[in-house]
């Protein structure tokens, strides 16, 4: 009975995470529709948040009514003149509203309406990313210590936060590049020297190894988010054998080959604990192409210790937002061509239940985690709404260049049989995302 509830509170969690997160980016782009679109002198009759049966409604002074539909999973806005949700049929409307119906506007009116809502989905990822810059600040320049991590038994840390890095071992250290290259010279071991300033005296004091075997991250539906692992272990062991720096387990994770491997993993407040999982292969990029290797779903890299940090200007910030939510689009590009041209399988392609089940583990690790999630969702979604396949604001836009160049618009056969092919097309791929997460490894 226990289990079952425990199985029960994971799904509600889960599904409601889900809800949220696609509620919060549906809503921010049908409403770049609709206020580009008002803006434009476009009516909107109906904006939905969900479909199915209305549960509750109001209309607004322009005469829009604003509803939340039952079936939470997605949303619309509904032009004068459209004949459905998806703006792919249209009725017809009296001459003298012509000009406030979707079909009847100008190209450039129409054009920048169905562009909006993608817009505004980056728009979002933008803010989210930049706001998160702003709250966590950047790392300073110089070598300085800021939060300590917690160490397990037998590393010693006397590093102290305001600490500015002098030397590592005797090897002097001017910037971040610097110590990294020198740990890189240097054998894994649990205790160095780091020469610091502090408080205007020079000193060295025992400190940590560089790169210990420290998690910073777990994929989400990955082989050690299945087994329980969470940000800020520490691998002490792997199959037996003690782990000094994180490298050192990935090399024996590869050796595995995707037998499977025991963990010893010492975790703050909980003490020490084993851990027996399976690697799965997986898709890279690489600056050239996509290679497989063996992963348990870990992400390494870090310290004991933070960087310290500046504020981040408000520009500075938008330019890092931009950045990242580019990163995402341009990571989305070459995975769709690489799956199109084989060099990846279709395995890589998820649907709505592993988009669900990370949502819910971003939830779980915390509001920041989950609304960094929500901002990476947000510029994939408002992505794969750009391909111009019909049905979606890609498809719209195609037809209207093809208005610009030629002149006239396609024939309503023509839109027809398109726009079948279109919904046969997204179909097909909600169906291959659905089957790759109920059977792909």
């Amino acid at each position: 009975m226990s289990l079952a509830l425990d199985m029960m509170g994971g799904f509600l969690w889960t599904a409601a995470a889900f809800v949220v997160a696609l509620s919060v980016i549906v809503t921010v782009h049908e409403y770049g529709h609709y206020i580009v679109g008002r803006l434009c002198g476009i009516k909107a009759e109906v904006f939905s948040l969900g479909f199915g049966p209305r549960l509750v409604s109001r209309r607004d002074r322009h005469g829009t009514v604003w509803q939340v539909a039952a079936i939470p999973l997605g949303g619309y806005v509904r032009f004068l003149g459209d004949a459905d949700a998806a703006s792919a049929g249209s009725v017809r409307v009296e001459p003298a509203r012509a000009r406030q119906s979707l079909t009847e506007a100008p190209l450039w009116a129409r054009f920048a309406t169905v562009a909006a809502g993608p817009v505004f989905n980056f728009a979002l990822s933008i803010l989210v990313f930049a706001g998160m810059a702003i709250w966590q600040g950047l790392p300073v320049d110089e070598v300085r210590v800021g939060r300590l991590h917690p160490t397990p038994p037998g590393v010693e840390m006397q590093l102290q936060p305001g600490d500015r890095v002098l030397a590592l071992d005797g090897r002097p250290v001017t910037s971040w590049h610097d110590l990294g290259a020198a740990a890189a010279e240097l054998p894994a071991r649990p205790v160095h020297d780091w020469t610091v300033l502090r408080e205007g005296a020079e000193i060295t004091v025992p400190g940590p190894d560089l790169m210990p075997p420290l998690v910073i991250g777990i994929a989400p539906r990955s082989p050690a988010a299945a087994a329980g692992l969470k940000p800020g272990d520490v691998i002490l062991a792997i199959d037996g054998e003690p782990v000094s720096r994180f490298d050192e387990l990935r090399a024996h994770v590869a050796e595995a080959e995707g037998r499977p491997v025991l963990l010893r993993v010492w975790r703050e407040g909980e003490g020490e604990a084993d851990y027996t999982l399976s690697a799965r292969e997986q898709d890279l990029p690489t600056d050239d192409g996509y290679t497989r290797r063996w992963l348990i779903g870990v992400t390494g890299g870090g310290t004991y210790f933070e960087p310290a940090t500046r504020p981040a200007g408000a520009a500075e910030a938008l330019g890092i937002g931009a950045a990242r939510t580019w990163d995402i689009i341009a990571s989305s590009v070459s995975g769709l061509w690489a799956m199109i041209t084989g060099q990846i399988g279709s395995c890589n392609l998820g649907g709505a239940i592993s988009i669900a089940e990370t949502t819910g583990q971003a939830a779980s690790a915390g509001g920041g985690n989950f609304i960094w999630w929500i901002a990476v969702l947000s510029a994939a979604i408002g992505f794969l709404n750009l391909l111009p396949v019909p049905v979606l604001d890609g498809g719209h836009l195609m037809f209207y260049l093809y208005e610009a160049v030629a002149g006239r618009r396609p024939s309503d056969r023509v839109m027809d049989i398109l726009s079948a092919l279109g919904l046969a097309a997204v179909l097909s791929l909600m169906v291959l995302g659905l089957t790759n997460d109920l059977f792909c490894p």
